[in-house]
């Protein structure tokens, strides 16, 4: 029997967990968010991702309590928490720096909030057991902050967090003080103790990969803006603006002007160069302005000119990138625009197709480039 997919945002049925409604926070003259309206669903891993000062830690603070709306409302299970404390929100949030008590236990850390409640002894320490196993910590129970790896305390700040059931856990950039391998690794424990536990995670973060792994959504946000909020493959292969295509993974964008051919368009985008050509779901005007946005993945490089396709192009190697498993190339064509092409290497390397300064052909399928408007 095969699962069905997790996409309540596609089901008109379905009830959203938290509502932003024409959301504005000023602080004095900025605007830190203006007028945004979003729905994130039960059992959703949402990202907010962003260059600093975009708006992102704004939209977690006032989930969490510490900053009040200017503007709009934010609703929990269809209520308005505006009224409600921090302290009262079915919400918990996991900062950066973990925040752990350095004179208690990893056990004493994770019961903290459950004590503070008055929760009975026998539920605490039943509590407690099912976070210590659910975040493999079982026996570094006895241990203190400062006697566990960083990875570790990581855990046990998001064992403490999830210890009292919230409905929503926020993470403020959780991974940010590990390092790049051990912070991969936790990616994909997130995510399974998410899935476990069936918690709505909010995760804020500048770093894309991080957003794009463990995310299902991703909202990309810019100047208090969410510019596009998607699937991460809907992110990356169908962006719906050069803001977002360029924000995420590597890419090439050639500015020209578009004219209808058939079933796609014509693009002109230089003196002197061939036109290209892509069929691609956009409803563009004759001689209208566009970027054309092609991913180096989907750019093939070669000695000869493709007899077989429309996009190609000749230039000349100007840089290298050799990062083990792919090797990127960055080809100057006669106009000064640098396009990249990227090419696996399957094989050990012993000597390199092409080599600096090489006359190369690049090229592309109809479909593979995305076009946008403006």
């Amino acid at each position: 029997m095969s699962e069905t997919r997790f996409e309540p945002w596609n089901d008109p049925q379905a009830q959203p967990l938290i509502q932003f409604q024409n959301v504005t926070k000023r602080f004095g003259e900025f605007t830190a968010i203006d007028d945004q309206t979003i729905d994130i669903y039960e059992r959703e891993f949402f990202a907010l991702l962003g260059p600093s000062g975009c708006g992102k830690t704004t939209m977690m603070r006032m989930l969490a309590g510490f900053e009040a709306p200017t503007e709009g409302r934010i609703l929990l299970a269809g209520q308005d928490i505006a009224p409600i404390p921090p302290n009262k929100r079915a919400v918990n949030m996991m900062f950066q720096s973990y925040a752990l008590f350095p004179h208690l236990s990893v056990w004493d850390n994770i019961a903290f909030g459950l004590r503070r409640d008055g929760m009975a002894r026998d539920g605490i320490a039943a509590r407690v057991e099912e976070m210590l196993k659910l975040t493999r910590l079982e026996k570094f129970a006895r241990r203190k902050p400062h006697q566990i790896s960083g990875g570790q305390r990581q855990r046990v700040a998001l064992a403490r967090s999830l210890a009292k059931a919230p409905k929503l856990l926020l993470l403020d950039e959780p991974l940010g003080a590990l390092d790049a391998k051990l912070r991969q690794d936790t990616q994909f424990e997130l995510m399974d103790i998410q899935e476990k536990t069936g918690t709505t995670f909010v995760i804020v973060t500048h770093d894309q990969e991080e957003a794009m792994t463990v995310a299902s959504r991703v909202a990309v946000m810019d100047h208090g803006r969410i510019i596009q909020a998607d699937t991460p493959d809907r992110i990356y292969e169908t962006p719906t603006s050069v803001y977002v295509a360029d924000f995420i993974g590597d890419v090439t964008i050639l500015e020209g002007t578009a004219r209808r051919a058939g079933a796609g368009y014509e693009i002109t985008f230089a003196e002197g160069q061939p036109t290209l050509y892509s069929e691609y779901d956009v409803a563009l005007a004759d001689g209208a302005p566009c970027h054309l946005a092609i991913r180096p993945e989907k750019v093939s490089i070669s000695a000869e000119k493709p007899a077989d396709r429309r996009n190609a192009l000749s230039g000349k190697v100007l840089d290298i990138a050799y990062l083990g498993n792919i090797s990127t190339y960055h080809v100057a064509l006669p106009s000064g625009q640098v396009v990249k092409a990227q090419t696996a290497n399957t094989q050990r390397l012993s000597r390199r197709s092409f080599t600096w300064e090489d006359p190369v052909w690049l090229s592309w399928t109809d479909t593979a480039a995305v076009l946008l408007e403006g």
